[in-house]
Parts: C-alpha cells; sequence; structure tokens
C-alpha cells in the first residue's frame, strides 16, 4: 500500500540541470501550467463575446470577479481598487490549485509549503514597500497603536512586531496545513478501502464504513479548498489594508 505522503513527491518529468542546480521540469510546475491553462480558459470563453445579457459563462466570470471586488472594497475601500487584478489573480489561482489536486492521480500545489510560502512572503515584501511609499516613515507608526500608554510602549512596539513579521508564516502554514491534512485522510480512508475490500467476506461488507467516510471528507475538502483560497485572498486585503489605509 502506497503511503498517504507519496501523493505529495516532486518527480522530475523533463530532468535538467544549469550550473549545477537541478532545474527540472516536475509535476508541480506542470499542475500549475494547467491551472493557468484553465484559468485562461475559464476567462477566455467568459469574456470573449461580452453581452449586455449574459450567457452561463460570461455571468460565472462576472460573478467572481464582483465577488473579489466586493471583498476589496469592503476591506480596502475606494483605494483598494488598483489591487483588485492582484487579488483576483491570487484567489482564482490558488483556487484552481486546490480543485485540481481533488481530481485522482492529480498533484496538488498547494500543499507545499514553499508554494504557498513564495506567495505569502511576495505579499508580505509588496505590503511594506506600498506603506512605505505611500506614507515614508510615518508607516512604522503602525506598530504603535493611538492612545497607548508610554510605558507600555516597548511592550506594544515588540508585540506588534512580531505579529506582522508572524504573517507570511501564518498565512502560508494555514493553505499548506489544511491542504496536506484533508489529502492525507482521503489518502488513508481510501487505503482501509482497498485493503477491506481485498480482505473479502465480511470486510469487504464492513469497507462501506470507510468509503462512507472518504465520501463526506471528499465533500469537506471541496468546501475547504473553495474557503482557504478565499481566507487567503481576504487576508491579503488586510494586510493591504493596513499599508494603504494607515489610520494613525
Amino acid at each position: 500500500m502506497a503511503s498517504p505522503l507519496e501523493q505529495f513527491q516532486i518527480k522530475p518529468i523533463v530532468p535538467l540541470e544549469v550550473a549545477g542546480n537541478d532545474v527540472s521540469f516536475t509535476n508541480s510546475a506542470a499542475f500549475m501550467l494547467l491551472a493557468l491553462f484553465l484559468i485562461w480558459a475559464f476567462m477566455f470563453f467568459g469574456t470573449r463575446k461580452a453581452e449586455l445579457v449574459a450567457g452561463r459563462w460570461q455571468s460565472a466570470v462576472e460573478a467572481v470577479h464582483e465577488f473579489v471586488v466586493g471583498m476589496v472594497d469592503e476591506n480596502i475601500g475606494p483605494k483598494g481598487r488598483p489591487y483588485v487584478p492582484f487579488i483576483f489573480s491570487l484567489f482564482i489561482f490558488i483556487l484552481a490549485a486546490n480543485l485540481i489536486g481533488l481530481f485522482p492521480y492529480s498533484f496538488t500545489v498547494t500543499s507545499h509549503i514553499a508554494v504557498t510560502f513564495a506567495f505569502a512572503a511576495f505579499i508580505f515584501v509588496a505590503c511594506v514597500l506600498i506603506g512605505i511609499a505611500k506614507h515614508g516613515f510615518h508607516w512604522f507608526s503602525l506598530f504603535l497603536p493611538p492612545g497607548t500608554p508610554w510605558f507600555l510602549a516597548p511592550l506594544i512596539i515588540l508585540i506588534e512586531i512580531i505579529s506582522f513579521l508572524s504573517r507570511p508564516v501564518t498565512l502560508s502554514v494555514r493553505l499548506f496545513a489544511n491542504m496536506t491534512a484533508g489529502h492525507i485522510l482521503l489518502k488513508v480512508f481510501a487505503g482501509f478501502v482497498i485493503s477491506l475490500g481485498l480482505a473479502g467476506g465480511i470486510w469487504a461488507a464492513v469497507g462501506v464504513l470507510p468509503f462512507a467516510m472518504n465520501v463526506a471528507l471528499y465533500a469537506l475538502e471541496l468546501l475547504v479548498a473553495v474557503v482557504q483560497a478565499y481566507v487567503f485572498a481576504l487576508l491579503t486585503s488586510v494586510y493591504l489594508n493596513d499599508s494603504i489605509n494607515l489610520s494613525h
């Protein structure tokens, strides 16, 4: 029986080495390209013939776009509109990668901390640069809430800095851990079904129980795939709000 962790193994498809560094084209890269292709197809068929009375494809694209716009307006306000394309791209890519990973024999790109941390680190650096560009050194007042007593200021500043620096870690680990844990559970219960089925007799009948559990877990994972894409985009909006709408 294959290990539940085997599904996360990165395997080279086209081995390639440059200056002693392994830059092979892997299954992870392949599924990233697949996600990009599906997103392109979704957007292309939804926007190629834009009509006043939207068809199904156009309605789907507009619904996703309006959802992201509403999220940005609610968390950032009018000043967040220039960042809608970025947050939309982030949301729809993570959503596509999460959903692709639910298909048998596929690869879940977002189950790797290297991928999720790369996204989170980019967002973190972008938020810092945007904040400094818009507010100058006054942006650092973010670490000292207004009305803080002077004798508590050093402690509060330290706590705020630690909290701020932990953002890329918590943002990346949340997505990575949820996707990894869910897929491990699916694999484990699928293994129970196969093992009991091969045992035959009454054990084959008992295999209905882990099968039913796997169906329920699959439905839960479908929900988690959507929710985690939303949470990632939502927190990105919240972090951008701190940089754009500095309140003190």
